[in-house]
């Protein structure tokens, strides 16, 4: 960067973080709300946090949401506070006073920066970090660019990712690679049906097995560790998709134990909407050939899966804000209020005659993802998600996916008891109208 760019970064960057992320001159009161509730709570252990509505009433207040719509599905992707929509707007404004400049000489100089923060919050090396624009990008990066021949067998399940099967399909059609598929019996809470049944499919020609960390259709948490370790006795490389667990409760990356890692960073970190990121093992690099063309596809060096050309500069430095956020929460936090939230409605409704429950409630099986189903003859769980809408305004998402049916509900961290009550109200009233006995 030559000594003017660098100085212009500089000063751009000084004007943008100044103060921290909740203070400035004229600090709104919702900011001076959230930093007292912050300085209240201090040391209180996260479990007893976690049910302590007025301090998230206050986190709360940091969010644009509609007041006439209940959001519960933040899974499919969350909106962003307020302090990343003003980072975002402000890089936008700034881009559209000279794009070429402000974007490639000036916002761009941030993605280091960026790259660093990321890797502290993924506990890795920042040099196995490449920002993308979604799990998606990130997860076919790992799944065209692997190296692999007629023949080799790869391992996953049809509870993943329609894009990520999709994607290993094409392989399978372009490349001959043989895939083996598992069909999960979910919920489980049985951690070693989970692993043995990946282990049993491995057989000496096996090459990579796909793991999804967090099963988006019902919010299963799979053992993802164990049975990686037991990949790795054999040879076979790890692709862990972390869609729905990345900053939704705490983990590192080398924790998993993944030789491959994708995960967008527009659901549970709540960062603007199209960035995602990817994790390459450091001696995995070389070999894995990026989707978009690099001047030298096979170098030793993250930044080749950064070729995307022009892109929303604006979105992608406002991430910053987003980790920012999630770390002023903690992590911690985040996890146990997201866990209490998800178990407060189960709880809830759990005795209502021809309920069916399709996630655990149980730490490590599951955490903010939940699934509910009346389960009576000709009901779909399209019926009870428009239910819900007209009735009162819930906004949630249904799946009919193999073997797994029912409403997936995703609260977030600025997610009330108060709403989850009206929830419950209204899953008793759709059973109790559907012939249900209360």
């Amino acid at each position: 960067m030559s000594t003017f760019n660098r100085r212009s970064f500089l000063h751009t960057l000084k004007a943008f973080s100044a103060g921290t992320l909740l203070s400035s001159i004229t600090q709104p009161a919702w900011s001076r709300n959230l930093q007292t509730a912050l300085e209240t709570a201090g040391s209180k252990p996260p479990d007893q946090l976690a049910s302590d509505e007025d301090f998230w009433s206050y986190i709360q207040q940091s969010y644009t949401v509609s007041p006439y719509i209940i959001n519960l599905n933040n899974g499919g992707v969350a909106p962003s506070p307020k302090p990343v929509q003003e980072a975002m707007k402000r890089y936008f404004d700034l881009c559209n006073e000279t794009p070429s400049h402000f974007m490639w000489r000036i916002l761009d100089q941030g993605r280091e920066p960026l790259r660093q923060n990321l890797a502290r919050v993924a506990g890795c090396n920042a040099e196995e970090i490449a920002i993308q624009r979604n799990a998606s990008e990130a997860l076919e990066t790992i799944i065209f660019g692997l190296p692999l021949m007629r023949g080799d067998e790869v391992v996953l399940s049809k509870q993943d990712y329609p894009n990520v099967m999709n994607a290993w399909k094409q392989r399978e059609q372009r490349d001959g690679v043989k895939l083996i598929w598992l069909n999960l019996e979910l919920p489980s809470e049985d951690t070693g049906y989970l692993v043995n049944a990946y282990a049993k499919a491995f057989t000496a020609k096996t090459k990579v097995v796909q793991l999804t960390h967090t099963i988006n259709w019902n919010g299963q948490i799979m053992p993802v560790r164990a049975i990686a370790d037991a990949a790795h006795k054999k040879g076979i490389e790890v692709i862990v998709d972390g869609a729905h667990s990345f900053a939704h409760f705490e983990y590192t990356i080398p924790d998993l134990g993944a030789d491959y890692f994708g995960t967008s960073l527009h659901k549970w970190l709540s960062a603007c909407i199209g960035v995602g990121m990817l994790y390459v093992k450091k001696e995995k690099v070389k070999k894995l050939y990026p989707l978009f063309a690099a001047p030298e596809p096979d170098i030793d060096d993250i930044r080749k899966f950064e070729h995307l050309g022009t892109r929303p500069f604006f979105i992608e430095q406002a991430v910053g804000k987003a980790i920012e956020f999630h770390e002023m929460i903690g992590a911690g936090r985040k996890e146990q209020r997201l866990m209490y939230l998800k178990n407060y409605w189960m709880e809830r409704v759990k005795d209502i005659p021809n309920i069916k429950l399709g996630t655990s409630m149980k730490p490590g099986f599951g955490c903010g993802i939940g699934l509910v189903h009346l389960n009576l003859p000709k009901l779909l769980p399209g019926d009870l998600e428009l239910f819900l809408w007209n009735n009162y305004k819930i906004h949630s998402t249904n799946v009919q996916h193999e073997n797994i049916q029912g409403v997936r509900i995703t609260p977030n961290v600025y997610t009330t008891t108060k709403q989850l009550d009206v929830l419950v109200e209204g899953i008793h009233a759709y059973a109790k109208n559907r012939g249900g006995k209360q």
